[in-house]
């Protein structure tokens, strides 16, 4: 975490809110729209890629850090399968 004083810094956590903002705007699409489980489950997931890089950081160890980017690292492949 060098250098890094808030996990908005982080390039990471700015490129999975760039990710949730285009799944939350292609989920609204009437075409996506009615698979509503599939939305939701969609949406979640990338959510917990933001919260989790966030939370590890948050948390002040490498250990911990290391552990929740696991953890987003799991919703990533989540978001990908879903979305083929």
């Amino acid at each position: 975490m060098a250098n890094i004083e808030k996990f908005e810094d982080i390039e990471s956590w700015k490129l999975a809110r760039e990710i949730t903002k285009l799944i939350y705007e292609v989920t609204s699409r009437a075409s996506f729209g009615k698979d509503f489980a599939l939305t939701n489950q969609i949406r979640r997931a990338s959510i917990s890629v933001l919260s989790n890089i966030a939370e590890g950081f948050e948390r002040g160890s490498d250990r911990e850090f290391h552990r929740f980017l696991t953890i987003a690292k799991g919703s990533c492949g989540e978001v990908r399968v879903n979305c083929m």
